[in-house]
């Protein structure tokens, strides 16, 4: 399958590896100093070999927030009607025009027509669409909108998607950080300025840093002189000319570990005077600076004094004072300071030195610059001098009551700048005095940076030179010798020989003085013979030492006064200590004697503990003087092992035997044992040393395994010593550093020593010879000259492939000379050429030749032993065998075992990475780069590296479940290694091994199916994909490509015999789309990568659920770097790549029901895909047995489990999160826009239709997924400051499932380390899309950017869904099967018009749309009529955008529609009927619906209409506009366009007054029920509003009234349905319903306009059939039953159970009496606490209301409403309305004179009214439920006396009973009902006694029968009618009413029925007091009493009022009839109506 040959251009560059695939690059080391002598130890060449393209592979190109802001410029701004706010000035007026125009509810119905048409007369159309009514072919309308699609769309579709949200890609290979100079955080300190109060003498200053915990000083001494020009002239004498570098009074200092236990310690020296320091420093204490001139006499005298002591002891000096500042204390209140603050520094014990408690923040990179000012010195103390008493000294400062307050101070001002340190300060000395770069001026005073000495170890590898010595004297105890010896000083001295003479210019000096001198005074403490020093001497050492280098230390003793014959200093000892010792450099402690007299000769190379014969020595030779001596050198690595290692190693180079190490001497015979020995002896090493010489160490170890070194003429084979020690020192690594790993496990120190030091020995063009390269070695081959000409080369050893033992033949020794001078060496040394001015370092660290000073004092700093082709030339004997490190690497690795496996596959990606490199170094330096792959390497090498593989592949499948860290890491690392070999090897082994891996893990797989194991499998797979000639590895030109043909031939379609996939069809186009052999064999990785998709999506599979996003981030990481790929930028090779990844589509499809719902449908994203239940033929989808039918016989599927619809196997809907569904998804989006449409078009044409509908179900779901969010919603995602639940749903569940493996934990831990910098920043900011990031308040320009790229992302994404649905359509416009499948293609064109979209995407959509309808009419007009229904409802939503081009777009359709609908039928009754009805549900739905550019699309179809010539030239004679539906069939087009849209515009003007009554529920309402009654005529329309009505009801919880709105709608189609169809079993109309409620009668189909239901495009809603009813009555069912009206739920069942009987549907049936069984339960469960509502009268009064005027309505509340509730909610409902001030409740219930009111103002009457019932009523009305539904009539009561109050006396009460009727019954389809009918009746005083008495009666009744008894109850009622102390209580109206008989006969009958409800009231009492005696204890036995007494009084007060009666009454009289009448009227009845 090798490729077609192609012409060169991109195709070509597809195929081939381009040339410069891989360069290696010598990058120099950058140097921060700016000369580099003897500087750089690395070399000064970085070596890194680059993969050109390296870039551009996933790994090294992740998909930054920069590079994305890059692909991401000059996107256009998409217009979304979302983010368009209307201008809405102009509107704003029409709509207080129309609140002005106050209309009576009254009114008509409809606005009238001639009102409709001059509005719309004069509104303004948008711009008409030009050539819209031409006629032109439906393929030039395809070809015009598809280039007009086609043109401007963006290129790179993952531009506008955001990277998958992972926690680090596995697949990123970070570069490592170069190799530098360890600095830790570091800190600048400026010195400004040192005042005394007197100023007599120089003072000099030194600073440092100590920390106190750990009792260690952590920088070196810094000094610095602040003494003015004129003090300093004092000490002209002693001081040589000042170099630049000693004048410094700024330093930086490096803190690597920061605490609160550091103090910046200042100590202050004076030159030497007579005196002990107290007595020199009491005139800085005595005296002021003020009083300057008062002791003028005394200051001049000391001055004096001081000038004398300087001239003769200038040289020596003494400790005068000290203070010290707490560090953290000035970082962390500077932090809260403003800049630069000055901060005073006063006694330790006051606010500025409280320590800070705990380790609270330590960091010093990010404090603010404080100046500090401090004031107090503490003398010094000649015996407290030692560190030991200063670190007693800081501790105790850091206590409040620190024993240094009681001190008496030194006051000074000492003014010092302390902020961190900048990134490149200029004049910049290193602590070796080099110049950091930039340094623009030497004659400028430097800055200089001082050297740290850490307190814990800091783990770098060395990568400058640096050879320092520090000498800190420490004390001297002279007590026990004889002789005067009092003020003592030490003069230090590096000698490199005995003659004083011999004193090297190395030690640096302090102040004021020269670079370097020749030697160092300490500090003379006054008369003390035994004193401590706190001096620092720091001496360059040289870089080579010999044994006569030593240290020399003399002892004086200074006479401070001048006397006679007395010398100025006097020796009293000498002592000193010899720099090396067996070699190695002495440091330490030293406790030494002292001799009293000059050492003897060559005292030098012994120490001078060893007794001298006849010297004198101070105290007997015992150790008298202490002194420490530190290091801080890059040449000496002051551990034994490494100096054994190294030296041996030397010796072998030099060839210089015996050699001498400690006290033993090698001999050449015992150099093998002792090499090996030594090798292994590395171990033991501490690890810090072997970290600061990592570099050399491995550079040896490689040198020793490429070269073997030949000893005593036998070649040494250390090739597995060298391989052990290497694991062992790399796990040691790992181990001890794991905090600089990065999330690989790779230690950042490793991998940095692979990319940039690490090489092949003497490979390198134009490199210095390895002498002046310290990392690496001088050659082993270049023996010295002096070697045995005999060696015997036939006897060397090549190893063979597996046996090391084993010799094979060696390569002739002319090729190795060759390759071993390396055929690229083109620049040599010379020696005084410039380049060996830069001579590199290493040969100082283990060659300690003697030539080397002479060498250095001839100023050549040529190396010793340089190797150069002269060199070679001169060998005698024959050269080694040279091997290649990378075969060796690979045969130890493979023939290792045991612990030394182990240790290496701990660190397996260590020596992959080693082997690629040295690989390439190879393949570069021999020139192989250009030679074939398969030719590169020898057969063995291949056979190691596949043994290799093999075997780590079977340790990852076998050890994945022990020890799963490790597995990991050997995971990613065998994967990298493969990447890595894709680049060097033959493709096709690499993908043999790749094989094998996939062989073991597939084969465990199989039988354990183990969710870990595939986790690995996927990084693995990720990381090979990551290389960045993927595609190419690909073969993406293969014969898989079909013949291209312009377009799928239609005769090949259609002569197949079902239209659709046959057998016959083209096998090759099917091997594309799915994952046959032929494309797995041909596209190999692509072919993985999709296998492990279908694999873990398939919802078959166990366990995967876990890995899904991770699989889904695998295929769109790889898709969007080739988004992003230049190099496929061209469309022809995009479409090539799309190729690879065809399967996917189909992968898609079968993943479809678990995709994430986007949707937000109740069936998940299936929704469409399986019929609907009842396969209602409207439905677009066929029904799934249907679909498996047509898919299982024709489908040529290789895979058995193909796209087929499984109807047996139940998936889980939404098993997949949005995240990975939608990146799923723009995957699947990215294959369609970039694939050949011809292909895919062919693949189309072979689809079965379900298969199609599969297809299109999933473009709807994409639809859904990427809709466009608006702005507002990002800027509520960036308030909300909280995860997303889902996203912790999404984690937790991967927590649970495990797949948060040791890696993601590693790659957690190491997020501090390695190539954090780069890597965090990167994630930081990686993403506009991330809501929950980090930064989670986003400015506006960001939130900008979001919506401006969502925006874009939408329309593209949907673009290429109209692309794909344009093929489709081209697709199955040739076959038979069209109908369903071009169903389904409207289907997800009109959910993307439903959808937010953008104003671009809308006109190509309705473009699109235009050309469907006009391609194929009858698809919408015949078939999909619920489409055309929504399609209407979509356009006219459109229809009324604010958007300009979105309404001109949506206009033009409409028009379109009703033309296309007219020249099918003459007529466009269905249109027509749709349109209206989209309105009405527009209007009743929408909330930001804007009827101002409504209009002005109506006009604009008017005018459509008017230019339509076409359609004007009609056979009818022109009516004037139709009043009636008659009249319809007899008009022109136009006319019917022009009628309905009057119509509509009529609907409009209702609309406007719903919106103005928004906020008022019961008004809203009011208008819908009015907008419903004028639809009477028009079902479906009066349907939908009841629909509309239902909602808002729903929203608002009414669901009683919610559910008469359903009932309504139920008999309205009940209605219909009875004159369709006749059958039995359904209702025969409205009067069915009548049980359910009274109201319904008034859905009867009656008046005589009324449509016959099968006129055309009538009753054709979904509702007006049986299933319809069924739905509509089950809804009112449920919503009955939220509002508890449990026996209405039965009533509704009783019309719902016969149809299902008839349907014999029993499961429906069965749910059905459940639900009654429930109800009923309820009913009895919950007997006596129903709470329905509440009832009020409200009546309204005042002009301001408009039409609601004195109109009075009755509402229902929800239960339990007081009063107080409602009047506050009308009453601030109205008050915001019409403003507070302006409306009041008037508070009685009195009827309202209108007159009295102010006619400005708004009244509202609020009265409770309860339900009334005649007494015939309360026969049927005898539950709670009854009597509280279908109630007609209310009443409420209101009591007065005739003189106006509204309570008076007994006699003088009236009482008014008001009842109310409405027009229609509660509950209702609405909340307020009007009244329609007012009846009072007025009580007389007596007959209000009757009631109340009556009333009394019935509660001491209902009291005393109560079961159970409740006895506080019935007391409470006792007390109210017997307590003596009721006033106006029972017996008062008896007095009144009884005592006489009334004289007005017309009254006798109310005074017997009141005397006889006394009877009965004295009856009950009695009972309800016996009762009560049943129910009390003993103790309210006393309580009782009294009731009984107070009863009997009362009894007996009332027998003679209740015993008179009234003797007319009994009389027989004959005009009985008369009277009766008279009484029956005597209730003066006032009648209102």
């Amino acid at each position: 399958t090798h490729p077609p040959i192609i012409e060169s251009g991109p195709l070509r560059d597809l195929i081939e590896f381009p040339p410069d695939d891989i360069e290696v690059v010598f990058t120099p080391r950058e140097c921060r100093t700016r000369l580099v002598i003897y500087y750089t130890i690395m070399s000064t060449l970085r070596r890194a070999y680059f993969n050109r393209y390296h870039k551009l592979g996933t790994g090294f190109n992740p998909n930054t927030l920069d590079k994305q802001k890059e692909r991401q410029k000059g996107l256009p701004k998409q217009v979304f009607e979302a983010d368009e706010m209307p201008d809405m000035s102009t509107y704003q007026d029409d709509q207080d025009d129309v609140k002005r125009r106050s209309m009576s509810i009254d009114d008509t119905p409809r606005g009238s027509w001639a009102c409709s048409i001059f509005d719309l007369k004069n509104s303004v159309p948008d711009a008409l669409l030009p050539h819209l009514l031409d006629r032109a072919p439906n393929e030039e309308i395809d070809r015009h909108n598809e280039e007009h699609r086609k043109s401007h769309r963006h290129r790179e579709l993952f531009a506008l998607h955001p990277a998958l949200d992972e926690e680090e890609p596995i697949e990123r290979h970070c570069v490592p950080d170069v190799p530098k100079e360890h600095f830790g955080q570091r800190l600048l300190v400026k010195c400004l300025s040192l005042k005394f109060e007197i100023e007599i003498e120089p003072i000099f200053a030194s600073l440092a840093l100590y920390d106190v915990k750990e009792k260690k000083k952590i920088s070196e001494n810094f000094f610095f002189d602040l003494n003015s020009e004129q003090t300093k002239g004092m000490l002209r004498p002693h001081i040589q000319t000042a170099a630049i570098s000693t004048l410094a009074r700024s330093a930086i200092f490096s803190i690597t570990y920061p605490s609160q236990d550091v103090f910046l310690v200042i100590q202050l020296e004076k030159v030497l005077q007579q005196g002990d320091i107290g007595e020199c420093a009491e005139p800085y204490m005595v005296f002021k600076e003020a009083d300057a001139a008062k002791n003028k006499e005394k200051l001049d005298k000391l001055r004096s004094q001081s000038e004398q002591f300087c001239t003769r002891l200038g040289r020596y000096r003494m400790p005068f004072a000290w203070t010290a500042i707490h560090l953290m204390n000035i970082v962390n209140s500077a932090g809260s300071l403003e800049r630069d603050t000055d901060m005073e520094m006063g006694l330790p014990g006051q606010k500025p030195w409280g320590s800070v408690n705990g380790d609270e923040s330590c960091s010093l990179t990010s404090f603010r610059p404080a100046t500090l000012t401090v004031t107090n010195f503490f003398k010094q103390e000649g015996d407290r001098l030692s560190d030991e008493d200063l670190y007693k000294f800081l501790a105790d400062m850091r206590r409040p009551s620190s024993v240094l307050r009681r001190l008496r101070p030194i006051t000074a001002q000492l003014k010092i700048d302390i902020s961190p340190a900048p990134e490149n300060p200029h004049y910049c000395l290193t602590p070796d005095l080099q110049q950091v770069k930039p340094y623009p001026d030497s004659r400028v005073r430097p800055t200089r940076e001082i050297l740290e000495f850490p307190p814990r170890d800091v783990y770098v590898p060395n990568t400058t030179y640096r050879n320092l010595l520090y000498v800190n004297p420490h004390s001297l105890n002279f007590a026990n010798r004889q002789g005067s010896a009092r003020n003592i000083t030490v003069k230090v001295q590096f000698m490199n020989g005995e003659d004083p003479s011999n004193a090297m210019p190395v030690i640096f000096g302090k102040s004021s003085c020269a670079d370097y001198s020749k030697e160092a005074y300490t500090a003379v403490v006054y008369h003390n013979r035994s004193p401590d020093f706190h001096d620092e001497v720091k001496i360059k050492l040289p870089a080579s030492l010999t044994d006569h280098h030593h240290i020399l230390f003399t002892f004086y003793h200074v006479s401070c006064q001048q006397k006679q014959n007395t010398p100025l200093e006097t020796p009293v000892g000498y002592t000193w200590i010899p720099m090396l010792q067996n070699g190695r450099l002495r440091t330490g402690s030293f406790n030494l004697p002292v001799s009293l007299e000059k050492p003897p000769q060559s005292y030098s190379v012994l120490s001078p503990d060893v007794p001298l014969p006849g010297m004198k020595w101070v105290d007997n030779h015992r150790g008298v003087f202490n002194v420490e001596v530190t290091s801080v050198s890059t040449v000496h690595t002051q551990d034994q092992y490494l100096d054994k290692f190294f030296a041996l190693v030397h010796a072998l180079d030099e060839h210089m035997f015996p050699v001498r190490i400690g006290d033993m001497r090698i001999m050449e015979n015992n150099l093998e044992a002792e090499l090996k020995s030594s090798i292994a002896a590395l171990n033991s090493s501490q690890l810090e040393p072997i970290v600061r010489f990592l570099h050399l160490l491995l550079d040896k170890l490689v040198l020793l395994v490429v070269r073997p070194p030949v000893i005593a003429g036998q070649i040494v084979n250390l090739g597995q010593s060298s391989f052990e020690v290497m694991a062992s020192i790399v796990n040691r690594l790992h181990k001890y550093l794991d905090t600089s790993q990065d999330m690989h496990g790779r230690n950042s120190l490793l991998s940095s020593y692979i990319h940039y030091v690490f090489r092949l020995p003497n490979m390198d063009p134009n490199s210095p010879s390895p002498g002046t390269v310290i990392s690496t070695w001088p050659s082993v081959s270049t023996l010295s000259a002096q070697r045995p000409a005999s060696l015997n080369l036939n006897r060397s050893r090549s190893l063979s492939n597996s046996n090391p033992d084993i010799s094979g033949t060696p390569t002739s020794p002319d090729d190795e000379v060759r390759s071993i001078i390396g055929s690229k060496v083109v620049n040599e040394y010379i020696p005084g050429s410039p380049r060996s001015a830069c001579i590199c370092q290493f040969l100082w660290i283990t060659v300690r030749q003697p030539m080397l000073p002479a060498m250095e004092r001839c100023g050549n700093r040529m190396s010793s032993h340089t190797e150069s082709t002269s060199f070679l030339q001169t060998l005698t004997g024959r050269l080694p065998t040279k091997k290649l490190f990378h075969e060796e690497l690979a045969l130890q690795w493979v023939v290792s075992s045991g612990s030394v496996r182990e240790g290496a596959l701990q660190q397996a990606w260590f020596f992959f990475e080693l082997m690629v490199k040295s690989i390439i170094h190879h393949l570069y330096f021999t020139d192989r780069l250009e030679s074939p792959r398969k030719n590169r390497f020898p057969e063995r090498f291949m056979d190691d590296i596949t043994a290799l593989v093999s075997t780590i592949a079977g340790d990852i499948v076998s050890r994945f479940q022990k020890d799963l860290e490790l597995v990991e890491r050997l995971n990613t690392s065998l994967a990298f290694f493969l990447n890595d070999l894709l680049s060097v090897m033959d493709r096709g082994f690499v993908f043999s091994l790749i094989k094998t891996y996939w062989k073991q893990v597939s084969t465990k797989l199989y039988a354990l199916q183990n969710h870990t194991l595939e986790s690995l499998r996927l990084d693995f797979l990720r990381i090979v994909c990551s290389h960045e000639h993927y595609v190419t590895l690909n073969l993406p030109c293969s014969l898989l490509t079909p013949p291209a043909s312009p377009s799928p031939s239609v005769s090949s379609a259609t002569s197949q015999s079902s239209g659709f996939s046959t057998h016959v069809q083209d096998q090759k186009i099917a091997n594309m789309f799915e994952l046959s052999v032929p494309f797995r064999e041909q596209h190999y990785l692509a072919g993985l990568v999709l296998s492990e998709l279908a694999v873990i999506l398939d919802p078959e599979a166990e366990g995967m659920f876990g890995l899904h996003k991770k699989v889904v981030s695998v295929v769109h990481n790889l898709l969007s770097s080739h988004d992003s790929d230049p190099r496929y930028a061209d469309p022809e090779v995009k479409a090539r790549v799309a190729m690879l990844y065809l399967p996917l589509i189909g992968i898609v499809m079968e993943t479809l029901p678990q995709l994430h719902d986007f949707t937000g449908g109740p069936q998940g994203a299936t929704a469409g895909a399986a019929g609907d239940e009842s396969g209602e033929d409207g439905n677009s989808m066929i029904s799934q047995t249907v679909a498996m039918a047509i898919a299982g016989t024709s489908t040529p599927m290789s895979r058995p489990s193909s796209f087929l619809l499984n109807p047996q196997a139940s998936r889980p809907h939404g098993t997949f999160s949005a995240e990975s569904s939608r990146s799923l998804l723009i995957c699947l989006l990215w294959v369609l826009k970039n694939a050949d449409e011809c292909v895919l078009q062919k693949w189309f044409t072979d689809l079965s239709v379900s298969q199609l509908n599969r297809l299109l179900d999933m473009l709807y779901l994409c639809v859904s997924c990427f809709e466009y969010k608006g702005k507002k919603a990002f800027e509520r995602m960036n308030s909300l400051t909280f995860k997303k639940s889902k996203d912790m749903k999404a984690k937790l569940e991967e927590a649970i499932l495990g797949s948060i493996g040791a890696r993601q934990e590693m790659v957690r831990r190491s997020r501090g380390a390695f190539g954090s910098q780069e890597n965090l920043r990167w994630r930081k900011d990686m993403t506009h899309w991330r809501q929950n990031s980090e930064r989670m308040d986003k400015t506006r320009a960001e939130l900008e950017h979001e919506a401006l790229i969502d925006g874009n992302l939408a329309t593209e994404a949907n673009l290429i869904i109209l692309d794909t649905l344009e093929i489709i359509v081209q697709t199955v416009s040739v076959t038979e099967s069209k109908e369903s499948i071009l169903g389904g293609v409207l289907k997800v064109l009109l959910h993307s018009m439903a959808c937010n979209q953008s104003a671009l995407y809308l006109q190509h959509c309705f473009a699109t749309q235009r050309a469907l309808v006009s391609k194929f009419p009858e698809l919408l007009f015949e078939e999909e009529t619920e489409q055309c229904a929504d399609l209407c409802l979509r356009l006219l939503r459109n229809c009324s955008s604010s958007v300009g081009t979105i309404r001109a777009h949506a206009s033009a359709s409409l028009y379109l529609l009703m033309r296309q609908n007219f020249e099918i039928g003459n007529n466009f009754a269905r249109v027509k009927m749709q349109v209206t009805m989209s309105l009405s549900s527009l209007v009743g739905t929408s909330q930001n619906f804007n009827e101002e550019f409504l209009r002005r699309s109506l006009k604009t179809i008017l005018t459509y209409g008017e230019e339509d010539l076409e359609l004007r030239e009609t056979t009818f004679p022109d009516q004037p506009f139709p009043q009636s539906s008659t009249t319809w069939m007899l008009s022109s087009p136009l006319l019917q366009v022009q009628d309905l849209v009057f119509n509509l515009h009529m609907i409009l003007s209702d609309t406007v007054k719903m919106k103005e009554h928004q906020e008022d529920p019961e008004m809203l309402i009011d208008l819908m029920y009015r907008i419903a009654k004028g639809y009477q005529t028009s079902p479906d329309l009066r349907l939908t509003w009841l629909q509309n009505m239902a909602g808002k009801h729903s929203e608002r919880t009414n669901h009683a009234e919610a559910a008469q709105c359903l009932v309504h709608s139920a008999a309205l189609v009940a209605e219909y349905l009875s004159m369709l169809e006749d059958r039995k079993y359904l209702p025969v109309g409205c009067v069915t319903f009548q049980n359910i409620s009274s109201n319904v009668l008034e859905e009867s189909a009656v008046s005589d306009d009324v449509v016959s239901p099968d006129e055309e495009g009538i009753c054709s809603g979904k509702y007006f059939t049986e299933a319809g009813l069924v739905g509509l009555l089950d809804q009112a069912a449920s919503s009955f039953s939220m509002a508890g009206m449990y026996e209405a739920v039965n009533e509704v069942y009783k019309v719902l159970i016969p149809i299902h009987e008839a349907n014999r549907d029993a499961k429906k049936l069965a749910t059905i009496h459940g639900k009654l069984q429930e109800a009923f339960g309820k009913i009895v469960h919950q007997d006596g606490k129903r709470m329905f509502g509440t009832y009020f009268r409200v009546g309204f009064y005042g002009s301001k209301f408009g039409d609601l005027d004195e109109q009075e309505f009755v509402y229902k509340e929800p239960a339990i409403t007081k009063l107080a509730e409602i009047s506050h909610r009308l009453e601030g409902f109205y008050g915001e309305r019409y403003g507070e001030d302006q409306v009041e409740v008037i508070k009685d219930s009195n009827p309202v004179d209108k007159c009295k009111l102010d006619p400005n103002k708004a009244y509202v009457q609020i009265t409770y009214v309860e339900p009334y019932f005649d007494t015939y009523e309360m026969k049927d009305r005898i539950t709670y439920f009854d009597k509280n539904y279908n109630l007609r009539r209310f009443v409420y009561c209101t009591p007065f006396t005739l003189d106006g109050r509204a309570h008076g006396d007994l006699h003088d009460q009236f009482k008014r009973k008001t009842i109310l009727t409405t027009s229609h019954a509660f509950p209702y389809i609405k909340t307020r009902i009007n009244i329609i009918h007012k009846e009072e009746i007025i009580s007389m005083p007596m007959e209000v006694a009757i009631e109340d008495m009556q009333k009394k009666t019935q509660e001491l009744a209902f009291a005393t029968h109560q079961d159970p008894s409740d006895a506080k109850m019935l007391q409470m009622v006792l007390q109210g009618s017997v307590g003596t102390t009721v006033n106006q209580g029972p017996l008062e109206v008896a007095q009144v009413f009884l005592s006489e008989i009334p004289s007005d006969p017309k009254l006798y009958r109310h005074h017997n029925k009141l005397r006889l409800c006394f009877k009965d009231f004295t009856k009950r009492c009695e009972d309800a007091l016996r009762k009560n005696k049943s129910l009390i204890g003993p103790d309210q036995k006393e309580y009782q009493r009294e009731l009984e007494r107070n009863y009997h009084r009362l009894k007996e007060a009332l027998q003679p009022l209740i015993c008179r009666k009234i003797p007319q009454l009994y009389k027989p009289v004959l005009q009985v009839n008369t009277h009766r009448d008279s009484f029956s009227r005597m209730s003066l009845r006032k009648l209102e109506l």
